[in-house]
């Protein structure tokens, strides 16, 4: 935590002041269908076939994907030198790294080398590309009932905070190089779907996504000492009693078929790293937030619509404590959801909720928005045009 704020006032010293916490806006409206300065695009569908051998699967992805991987690559290559001057990370990333793969549960090892294939990336530079997620992932996620016991689950992704800000464009670097990169997959066995995630192309681990009609899912990355390094060192060094967690939730969505399975499954399975869970059922009152600990599920906190709580809403922060005041997106998005109500809580009022600064910010590359009883998913790449948050 000192390093983090440390470097929040690094970034300070860079960014004008008018971008200063509290700096925030009035609930937006009107934001949905997407248009404007805030959106820069939708998202490309591809399908993953579960059918075909595990280093196959990605490879129309790659293909399409391959000139923006490498560069997103060469990015965080870049910036491991300026940290690490003397070449000796990026020397462990090329030779160390390529050992770890087989180490990892199949099938994500084997869709990792063919990852590697297909782009041409070398193979430990695409596994760092896979473990990068697992220490620091900064996001919104909310679960909303409407009137009619629908549920909308949406998220807006953000990361790169601290990767290298860019002061000319006032924008990070992480960031920007990771929107290309930003595809929605229908994953297929048998001709039929099985779940949909909205992803990085090069990455296989889960952080969104919906099982159609069943469940829907996102991660949060949650600050502790006791973080995502420690699991890695620790699996690096030969303890792998934990799961990974984007490889949790990819299991979770490929192979749970409940609501109450799904549940279970992300609330008791020891991790490499601590973490939220937001997951959304398909009949009313099936929310909640899961606060990990690597090994114990903490305070969970459900859906109770009787008792007032129409929905649950998760940044980075135990939702018993007070977040960061430098990063508190947590405020504004509830008050927007409270001034929406649930009378009026819908796709389009989501959507706007995500699109009011800060919850919408420099480091957001996408927004989702989930609906289970459609079996919908639908994203967006965003911008926050300036005056925005950097996080």
């Amino acid at each position: 935590m000192f390093l983090r704020v440390v470097c929040v006032f690094c970034v300070f010293s860079c960014v004008s002041m008018q971008y200063v916490p509290p700096f925030t806006e009035d609930c937006r409206t009107g934001m949905y269908p997407p248009n404007g300065p805030t959106f820069k695009g939708a998202v490309t569908w591809y399908t993953v076939d579960l059918d075909l051998l595990p280093s196959k699967r990605w490879t129309e992805i790659i293909t399409d994907k391959k000139n923006e991987l490498i560069n997103m690559v060469q990015a965080i290559k870049d910036l491991a030198d300026e940290f690490v001057p003397s070449g000796r990370l990026e020397e462990l990333i090329d030779k160390a790294l390529p050992l770890m793969v087989d180490t990892l549960p199949y099938p994500f090892n084997e869709e990792i080398k063919g990852i590697a294939a297909a782009s041409g990336v070398p193979l430990g530079e695409v596994v760092l590309f896979n473990i990068f997620y697992e220490i620091f992932t900064v996001c919104t996620s909310l679960v909303a009932e409407d009137p009619d016991g629908n549920l909308i689950h949406a998220r807006n992704l953000d990361f790169g905070l601290f990767m290298g800000w860019d002061i000319k464009n006032q924008s990070w670097v992480i960031t920007e190089l990771l929107k290309p990169l930003v595809v929605n997959v229908d994953f297929r066995r048998n001709n039929s779907t099985v779940f949909q995630s909205t992803n990085f192309a090069g990455y296989v681990g889960m952080l969104t996504g919906v099982r159609p009609y069943m469940f829907t899912l996102t991660m949060n990355e949650r600050f502790s000492l006791d973080g995502g390094y420690i699991g890695i060192l620790e699996w690096i060094l030969g303890k792998r009693d934990g799961v990974w967690m984007s490889f949790l939730t990819r299991s979770v969505l490929e192979n749970a078929t409940s609501y109450a399975e799904a549940k279970k499954l992300l609330s008791d399975t020891k991790l490499l790293a601590p973490a939220y869970f937001i997951l959304g059922g398909n009949q009313s009152g099936e929310a909640c937030i899961i606060t990990r600990s690597r090994t114990h599920n903490l305070n969970p906190l459900e859906l109770d619509v009787q008792h007032g709580r129409w929905y649950v809403l998760e940044t980075n922060y135990d939702h018993w404590k007070m977040p960061l005041f430098l990063d508190d997106r947590r405020t504004p998005a509830m008050k927007c959801m409270n001034q929406t109500t649930q009378a009026n809580v819908s796709i389009k009022t989501v959507y706007d909720v995500l699109s009011t600064k800060p919850v919408l910010n420099k480091l957001t590359t996408y927004t989702t928005l989930m609906e289970v009883s459609k079996g919908k998913l639908e994203s967006y790449i965003r911008a926050c045009p300036n005056p925005c948050m950097p996080w």
